[in-house]
């Protein structure tokens, strides 16, 4: 999920030191993990993901966005959220043990729904010290700054994979990417392993 401001900054955030995966990794504004169970539901259907509504995703995001950065789910409405393609992906975890090359005992494989929000008014964030160490809102430019190796700032794989293949793109054009289907990916399963 990525939320951007009225001066479409993104917002960031540093996991928190003490996650079992990834900790201390700078990443994309939130993500979240749709759960059973939920009244609405959170998990979509062939018809949902088809149609690109997924409502269930967007509920997720908006439960995650509270839950990780105090984020009221009032000023982030369903209505709100655009969804753009899905990404599959898989990636061990070497920071959790400091293993630079063989990979941690923990990892991800999953898939991915990307999501872009721009609220009507400013957010207040407050993040949960279990999930979020940090958080920044960045421009572009700021962003590439961060992202160049010389930073010495560490990056999660999942978000790596997105700026470095979509995200510049995509935020280039953020109105039609927000308001218009140009930057809608319904066929593609992009294949990031």
């Amino acid at each position: 999920m990525f939320l951007f401001d009225e001066n479409d900054r993104l917002l960031l955030q540093q996991r928190a030191a003490s996650k079992i995966t990834f900790p201390s990794l700078w990443t994309n504004t939130c993500c979240s993990h749709p759960l059973y169970g939920y009244e609405p539901s959170e998990v979509d259907t062939e018809k949902d993901i088809e149609s690109g509504a997924v409502p269930g995703a967007k509920r997720a995001a908006i439960r995650k966005l509270e839950h990780e950065l105090g984020v009221a789910p009032a000023s982030v409405p369903l209505s709100k959220f655009k969804y753009l393609t899905r990404l599959h992906y898989c990636a061990a975890d070497h920071f959790a043990t400091n293993q630079e090359s063989n990979g941690g005992p923990w990892g991800e494989h999953e898939m991915d729904y990307i999501l872009f929000i721009k609220p009507e008014t400013r957010v207040a964030i407050e993040p949960n010290p279990e999930e979020v160490d940090d958080f920044r809102w960045v421009t572009r430019d700021e962003l590439r700054e961060m992202m160049d190796p010389k930073s010495g700032l560490r990056w999660s794989p999942w978000f790596r994979i997105i700026a470095e293949k979509f995200l510049d793109t995509w935020w280039a054009d953020l109105e039609n990417c927000l308001n218009t289907e140009k930057h809608v990916d319904l066929e593609t399963v992009h294949e990031v392993m």
